[in-house]
């Protein structure tokens, strides 16, 4: 194995290593052998390059181009042009599939599952860094500074993950890059010969000296290694480094500040309340008039650290035919089961399920998973909302007033769950909760005078250009502020009724939305909610609603809190009394009436209409098209190349003086297609190989002739051997090829005019040269079967001719300007000397 094979080994190895502390972070962990076989593959095709060999940059071109096609072939061979070329539908999908596994990222707790996005960050990521690695240690020799790279990808695993194997995984990693360098010491060392070779000989002799200096660099790596690992552990441990926030749970929060950390799955709830257009989430149609408690549940937020509420890591089944009562909920307790069929938008893509709540039972197709505890549908395997259409039977539970205020107490198991708080929460909370509900007689009267403190009494603002963030005392700041929207609301509450030993958590999802004149409701992005949900024996799940000017207060909770709100009125996503911000998608001066006789059309299906008719922008067009002529012309370039060198060649003699080209002035009989007559083509100086311009015509045609027929031959099959002079390779031509005697004839006749050119005292012009070529060229063509013939055309072997002729222009350039460099270094030395 040569030296460079072997370092371009350890390159895709260390990147592996390296990569391997990334398994800690996504379960399953088979992304690990596609990843293993993509670098594979590219540092092959990196190795094949460098034999050609091709300039480094073409080296590296060529990795990415395959390593291109390889992510093409496996993430987006639908939306490809022939399962395997990119086209514009497949770098889309790529764009979609990137941005769902960033907000994976942000949703999921570690381990997060393998979903299509992540597995193509991950796997798009080692490819990646499997580029960097190759090209900086194999294609420029320089092992040392692709440990940055390596490094880049250890640090974001090692930043995001928490576990007790990490020591294992830096390991494994920094023997990686290790056996990276030693591989490229001993490559290095190999080529100084033997030099130390004295103190290893024997079987040390064999390796040119060099294993005495690698074994003494294993042991300084081991040693460094140890260093690396235990010294750390003698260290004060710094906390709160650039990747220290990003937390564990569902998610990181939103925004910064000393707010309240809103996290996933509404990852950018505050800025779906600022859209400019409030574009159409989904759309549903149910078998009841009474849609103002239709709140589209999405999951439920149950576990508060002090900081931020996420879902509780809790397991998941199979979706059962019928779902099971709800929990807690009693026969006595009056409700009505309903049926609603929601079709989400083509770009909405969210992994939990917007339902109803209570849901009894859902018809959807695809790869979903029910969680008991939140009654909520998440997609397995990559599965998400876009675009699809299902069905929901759910309940509206109608409890009493005097059914919640009589409500027992929970178990103690349910109590002791959802009435956890974290140390950390500002006394002021606790102690805010028992001032506001001085007086209650109960949790009911306990739970309305709650949400009365925050819509009415409590002097709060809705505001949703407040930041959110994180901090222990987010709630307390919020509850000096008195300034924020539904997130603030609805996590302060929740917390503060925990603080009273009622079980509480937060629901996100979404508000009615709008009717519509055809009868449907639609969502748009601007009703993006949240809302506390407390437990009550008996009824269950309840929801309240804290939130000045959104949603619509509950009937139940109406009774004994005054709002100053009509209890059987719409809230402000149906009124048309709500400021723009506040209002997610009713219309602000379209009435029901008018809907209903088609007056006005809605927010969101006219946003969808003008984004409809507009287009896509001129500089896209443009780029795809642009993108479109590079695809088509690309693959057919050698065959361009090869149909305008075989004009030039065969031109008449007024073409010829331009085959006089001295730019080659150096044999090339290392590679096959230089002939003895091409090396010599560039001793053919105007003025020095003919007396005068015939001659040197006769003389550039007639060699431009003889390269086209060898070039020819090459094409379909026949090598040109350089050994051989230009009669030896017309033999070789005529036997091979299996020409008749007409064919061979032309051959004799080209090789004895190149002869007569390049030995004659007075070159003189032979007629019929051209036709002779295209004679040859007709009897190989004849005598190859059709693949042969197709690549011919479509891939000429010849065309390789072009890769050498970059990699000599690469070289003379580099020569070039080395020699410039040198004479500057060595200017001054020079004056002095003669001084």
């Amino acid at each position: 194995m040569s030296g460079r094979t072997r370092l371009a080994l350890c390159a895709a190895v260390a990147t592996l290593a390296a990569s391997c502390a990334l398994l800690p972070l996504v379960s399953p962990t088979t992304w690990l052998f596609q990843a293993a076989f993509l670098v594979a593959v590219q540092t092959g095709v990196g190795a094949v390059a460098r034999r050609v060999p091709l300039a480094r940059p073409l080296t590296i071109a060529c990795q990415a181009v395959v390593g291109l096609l390889l992510l093409t072939l496996i993430f987006a061979r639908e939306q490809s042009i022939g399962g395997i070329i990119p086209g514009p539908d497949a770098f889309r999908h790529f764009g979609e599939l990137l941005r769902s596994g960033a907000e994976d990222v942000g949703r999921y707790a570690i381990p997060a599952p393998l979903t299509p996005g992540i597995r193509l960050m991950i796997v798009g990521g080692v490819l990646l860094i499997g580029l960097l690695v190759d090209a900086l240690a194999v294609t420029f020799r320089a092992a040392a500074p692709a440990g940055l790279p390596l490094l880049a990808l250890y640090s974001v695993a090692a930043g995001l993950s928490d576990g007790a194997t990490d020591w294992l995984w830096f390991l494994v990693a920094a023997s990686g890059y290790l056996m990276l360098l030693l591989a490229e010491g001993r490559d290095r060392l190999s080529q100084w010969g033997r030099v130390f070779a004295g103190a290893a000989r024997g079987r040390d002799r064999d390796s040119g000296g060099a294993v005495a200096p690698v074994r003494t660099g294993r042991r300084i790596g081991m040693v460094a290694l140890g260093v690396a690992l235990v010294v750390p552990l003698a260290l004060p441990s710094l906390k709160g480094g650039l990747l220290d926030g990003a937390g564990t749970g569902v998610g990181a929060g939103l925004g910064n500040g000393n707010t309240i950390s809103a996290v996933n799955p509404l990852v950018s709830l505050r800025d779906s309340l600022n859209v400019d257009e409030d574009r159409q989430v989904m759309a549903y149609r149910t078998n009841t008039d009474d849609t103002q408690d239709m709140y589209l549940r999405i999951v439920a937020l149950d576990d508060f650290d002090g900081t931020t509420w996420r879902p509780a890591q809790r397991h998941i089944t199979g979706v059962p035919d019928s779902l099971p009562t709800p929990a807690g909920l009693a026969g006595s307790v009056r409700r009505t089961e309903i049926e609603t069929r929601i079709s989400a938008a083509d770009w909405y893509a969210q992994d939990w399920l917007p339902m109803p709540y209570p849901a009894t039972r859902v018809k959807i197709k695809g790869s979903w998973r029910y969680e008991p505890v939140g009654r909520t549908l998440v997609g397995d395997h990559g599965q998400n909302t876009r675009g699809i259409q299902y069905d929901v039977k759910s309940l509206i539970v109608q409890p009493s007033a005097e059914q919640l205020a009589t409500a027992p107490e929970p178990s103690p198991s349910l109590k002791r769950e959802f009435t956890k708080l974290p140390r950390s929460l500002p006394a002021v909370v606790a102690q805010t909760a028992r001032k506001v509900t001085a007086g209650a007689s109960n949790h009911y009267e306990q739970a309305v005078k709650l949400q009365d403190y925050f819509a009415v009494r409590g002097g709060f603002t809705y505001s949703t250009r407040v930041q959110v963030g994180s901090g222990p005392g987010a709630i307390a700041r919020f509850l000096r502020d008195k300034q924020g929207f539904c997130v603030h609301f609805s996590f302060t509450m929740a917390a503060m009724a925990r603080t009273l030993g009622i079980p509480a958590r937060v629901a996100v999802g979404f508000t009615p939305g709008s009717p519509q004149a055809d009868g449907s409701m639609s969502v748009g992005l601007r009703d993006a909610h949240a809302w506390p949900e407390l437990y009550f024996e008996g009824v269950g799940w309840t929801r309240f609603e804290p939130t000045p000017n959104r949603g619509t207060t509950p009937s139940y909770t109406q009774s004994d809190t005054p709002s100053g709100e009509n209890p059987v009125a719409p809230g402000p996503s149906l009124s048309s009394t709500a400021a723009p911000s506040t209002a997610p998608s009713a219309s602000e001066s379209c009435s029901a009436a008018l809907r209903k006789l088609e007056g006005c059309p809605s927010r969101s299906s006219d946003a969808l209409a003008v984004s409809r008719d507009d287009g896509p922008p001129w500089y896209r067009i443009l780029a795809w098209t642009l993108l479109g002529l590079a695809l088509v012309v690309v693959p057919l370039t050698p065959m361009l190349w090869r149909l305008r060198s075989r004009s030039v060649r065969l031109a008449s003699g007024l073409h010829a003086p331009s085959a006089l080209s001295p730019a080659r002035t150096r044999s090339r009989s290392s590679r096959p297609g230089e002939q003895y007559a091409g090396d010599l083509e560039a001793t053919v100086l105007p003025g020095e190989a003919s007396p005068d311009r015939a001659a040197e015509m006769a003389v550039g045609h007639t060699l431009s002739v003889w390269r086209e027929l060898t070039d020819t031959a090459w094409d379909y099959g026949i090598v040109p051997d350089d050994a051989l002079t230009p009669r030896g390779a017309a033999e070789r031509i005529v036997r091979l090829g299996r020409l008749d005697s007409p064919s061979a004839a032309a051959v004799h006749r080209v090789a004895g005019a190149v002869e007569q050119v390049l030995f004659a005292r007075q070159p003189r012009p032979e007629p019929g040269l051209v036709d002779d070529v295209r004679t040859v060229r007709s009897a190989l063509r004849s005598g190859v079967g059709l693949r042969t013939r197709v690549r011919a055309v479509v891939a000429p072997r010849s065309a390789l001719r072009v890769l050498w002729a970059v990699a000599d222009r690469w070289t003379d350039l580099k020569i070039r300007w080395a020699t410039r460099w040198t004479a500057l270094l060595h200017r001054p030395s020079d004056q002095q000397t003669r001084g």
